[in-house]
């Protein structure tokens, strides 16, 4: 109905290319127009100025060696003023930004390691957007957004890569753990050492405490008793420490303590011993 009465609709983010008697003539935009079909007129075709979506997948090579897939996502729309040249100039516009998106992809990603490749996808896209930019406005498209939206190595890879991470976190635990367990020892061996420290000057004082009784009740005994002698006190002194001793081994029923010579006489040997020892050392230490 809309050719018998010569009108046309063109829809809103659309344009229509009219022709007379085949050559190109007007862009129609979105309304309605006049169209004497009997003079020639007619509509070659419709172009949308909607924002399109192509996705490439491109396989190439990185520097190292590793075949990797790499996913564009580009996005495009024709520009109104240049209509013309985007309906006549392109027949397969997806083709050909396909085209250009391989050619910069194979050109960038073999120049760079497989790890730089991802920390440098925004700079593939960059390169990818300029050179499309550069080659599209020449057919009236313009390149609204360049994306690299995967990176794919081959599964082998992958899994390669992630053992050798793997393998790192694993060295890295080994090595924080052997300094854990330094620290650790460093720590025991230190205590060690001051209670090892505290322990000798515990007995220290105990051994002075012990000679200083002894003294202070030689020196008492000889005041209040006399006639008696050092050696006397002193005898006396280990009789009663023996005597002592004794019953503390006697109080135990599991007790498997065996003086041999057992006697009270052999205190007085030990005293001996012990008296001429004490004599031996302080002569040897007189000039």
């Amino acid at each position: 109905m809309g050719n018998l009465l010569c009108c046309v609709q063109v829809d809103q983010s659309e344009v229509a290319i009219k022709e007379i008697f085949g050559k190109f003539d007007d862009v129609l935009n979105p309304g309605c127009h006049c169209l004497p079909w009997f003079l020639g007129s007619q509509i070659a075709g419709h172009l949308t100025l909607r924002v399109q979506q192509l996705d490439v997948k491109c396989e190439t090579k990185t520097k190292d060696n590793v075949f990797v897939n790499v996913v564009a996502s580009i996005q495009y729309r024709a520009l109104a003023d240049k209509a013309g040249d985007a309906f006549y100039k392109l027949s397969n516009t997806r083709g050909q930004i396909q085209a250009y998106v391989f050619d910069v992809i194979r050109a960038s990603v073999p120049k760079l390691l497989l790890d730089d490749v991802f920390e440098q996808k925004n700079d593939i896209a960059k390169a990818v957007e300029e050179e499309l930019e550069k080659a599209m406005s020449t057919y009236g498209y313009e390149i609204v957004q360049t994306l690299i939206v995967d990176i794919e190595p081959d599964e082998h890879v992958k899994r390669a890569m992630n053992e050798i991470n793997a393998a790192a976190r694993l060295r890295l635990a080994a090595t924080e753990k052997a300094e854990a367990e330094k620290i650790l020892q460093i720590k025991r061996a230190e205590g060690e050492a001051e209670s090892k420290y505290l322990s000798g000057l515990g007995i220290a004082r105990q051994r002075q405490a012990i000679v200083d009784g002894l003294r202070e009740s030689v020196v008492g005994f000889s005041i209040n008793v006399p006639g008696t002698t050092a050696k006397d006190v002193m005898d006396m002194v280990l009789v009663t420490q023996y005597f002592d001793t004794m019953k503390e081994i006697g109080a135990s029923s599991k007790s498997s303590a065996v003086f041999v010579p057992h006697g009270p006489g052999a205190v007085r040997d030990v005293a001996s011993q012990i008296r001429d020892g004490l004599f031996q050392g302080s002569s040897a230490h007189k000039p």
